[in-house]
């Protein structure tokens, strides 16, 4: 198959490049082994994030958290931004508000926990549990100097002064920040019960290395010490951590001193967190006509990602005392921003087709892979997903649901991902990737086909799929797969077999069959959800195995197999 070039022939794009000439593969051969049990599956996908707060607990926001909650094999950890900011409470695309800190005449704090209970019930409700992202500046507590250092010039588009970036100073009082920060837990103490909270996870602000934070290190330094310690004298055995960077330069150089000041204060750091995006698209918006192509062919680089996750679990383990703790990369995403679409850029189509569930695949398996290289390793990789409001059917948002709630081909990845067994089976393809040297990886992962498989006392689980990173390379014709299942007990086994392609699993392809239509009747709408969930490709077979197990996959490109291996007859 066609390799991209080598890093020094090439220039690094914060995306990947369309190659109309690369060779596609046609055949190859994946085998599980069901007797070499690798140990535990981690699962880093069980985790979400998103940025408008208030989009928790909407009826739509509810039944998203519902309907993950109720296949997920294990409960997803879930990181909202903004609960600290003040505001109305009325969610925006890329804002939201908690609107929790307040003060009397005298300036003394009072605290409402209205918007956090709505957010948090609504979490722990359907069956997860809140990723505290404690953040950011509330308006009483915004620096004077915020006021006359922020350029701000109104107009009939823009948001106040405070909207516009004041929240993303440092609080003017950290004594008062860190009370704030005691009362919150304190409530959720109260509220959920120990049994709970333990399982949340609290983080200090959000990328502070860029525009989020117009404060310096040393100060947000100065604000994790105070934020530690106003956690654990409330609670002593919380889960702590951060800073939450980008996957830039700026990024691995802000984490570095973030960890030394943490070593010299001996501050504990319960898990680290940083972020990697696979596409800045350029232009990143195009302005053209409702339904023009994108004016230069780009799409999601894995390598990209890769690179990024890879430095920053080196910078790490540069910090033994740290190197052990649970790596969350809590916003590990194919492209940025979130809230655009396709009208944005035509780029941003693959968020609405069945690329971008094969495209989830791919990177939470090269992440493990990542982690087979490193001391320190991700536990958690979140999708920066979640439900968009008053958006237009298949707007090309990040997220798992379009209007009216239909559930976009993404969803179905996440039902792949839950039926995975929890031991991890060796498996190879011998058309897979190789990342093993990531500085070698040109701009685009080119095509592969590649497998992980797992297992759960009688059930074996095996994911194959085919994919690249360039969105524009669909080829309806198929690669052969030849699946091999060795080392399993003999007799008779149920085979099930579940597809995500263009003709499967996917909402998407309906819809535009139907004329993409966007005030769609009831008739449409019932056909359109009726295929978004996680269909069978074929009816479930019986067959007798003596040791091995082989089977035929014909895989167009993107498209993801799910094969389920069940002992006797179901």
């Amino acid at each position: 198959m066609t390799q991209n070039a080598s890093p020094s022939a090439v220039q690094r794009l914060a995306y990947a490049p369309s190659d109309p000439e690369a060779t596609p593969i046609r055949r190859a051969r994946v085998t599980v082994d069901a007797a070499h049990d690798l140990g535990v599956l981690d699962r880093p996908w069980a985790s979400l994030g998103y940025d408008e707060i208030n989009w928790t607990y909407t009826p739509q926001g509810r039944r998203t958290l519902r309907t993950i909650g109720g296949f997920a094999e294990t409960p997803y950890h879930v990181r909202p931004h903004n609960i600290f900011n003040s505001g109305t409470g009325a969610g925006l695309p890329h804002w939201g508000s908690g609107n929790v800190y307040h003060e009397d005449a005298d300036g003394k704090p009072y605290y409402d926990f209205t918007i956090a209970d709505l957010t948090y019930d609504a979490i722990v409700g359907a069956g997860h549990h809140p990723l505290v992202e404690l953040a950011f500046t509330p308006l009483a507590l915004v620096p004077e100097e915020a006021k006359t250092d922020f350029a701000f010039e109104g107009s009939p588009s823009q948001y106040s002064a405070y909207e516009a970036g004041w929240w993303s100073y440092p609080p003017k009082d950290y004594a008062k920040w860190g009370g704030l920060v005691a009362a919150l837990i304190e409530h959720a103490l109260e509220r959920y019960g120990a049994d709970e909270v333990q399982h949340w996870l609290w983080e200090l602000w959000n990328e502070p290395d860029i525009s989020y934070w117009r404060g310096t290190p040393e100060q947000f330094h100065d604000l994790y010490d105070v934020t530690v310690k106003a956690i654990r004298g409330v609670y002593p055995s919380a889960k702590v951590g951060g800073p939450a960077v980008t996957g830039g330069d700026e990024g691995a150089v802000f984490l570095r001193g973030f960890l030394q000041a943490c070593a010299d204060r001996e501050l504990p750091v319960d898990f680290v967190s940083f972020h990697t995006k696979g596409s800045h698209f350029t232009p990143w918006r195009t302005y053209g006509p409702i339904g023009a192509p994108a004016p230069i062919q780009q799409s999601p680089s894995t390598p990209k990602m890769l690179r990024e996750i890879d430095r920053a679990l080196a910078v790490i383990e540069e910090f033994p005392q740290y190197a052990g703790q649970p790596v969350i990369v809590d916003e590990c995403d194919a492209s940025v921003p979130a809230h655009w679409g396709i009208y944005d850029n035509a780029n941003f189509a693959y968020r609405n087709n069945e690329y971008y569930p094969v495209f989830q695949a791919k990177l939470m398996k090269k992440v493990l892979d990542l982690n087979a290289q490193h001391t320190a390793k991700v536990h958690e990789a979140t999708t920066w997903s979640f439900s968009m409001e008053g958006e237009r059917y298949f707007e090309g948002t990040r997220s798992f649901v379009t209007a009216s709630g239909i559930e976009k081909p993404l969803m179905n990845v996440y039902r792949a991902f839950a039926r995975l067994g929890h031991r991890r089976l060796a498996a190879a393809s011998d058309q897979a990737a190789d990342i093993s040297d990531i500085s070698a990886l040109g701009n685009g992962l080119p095509e592969e086909i590649d497998v992980i498989a797992g297992s759960d006392g009688d059930q074996i689980t095996i994911l194959v799929w085919r994919h690249t990173d360039d969105q524009y390379a669909a080829d309806p014709a198929t690669a052969r797969v030849d699946l091999e299942v060795n080392g399993l007990d003999s007799g008779p086994w149920t085979v099930q077999h579940f597809r995500i392609d263009h003709r499967h699993s996917n909402s998407h392809t309906i819809w535009q069959e139907l004329g993409a239509p966007q005030d769609p009747t009831p008739e449409q709408l019932a056909a359109i959800t009726a295929r978004q969930g996680l269909e069978r490709f074929t009816d479930d077979v019986v067959v007798e195995i003596d040791g091995g197990f082989t089977m035929p996959l014909d895989l167009p490109r993107p498209a993801l197999s799910l094969v389920v291996l069940k002992r006797g007859t179901v």
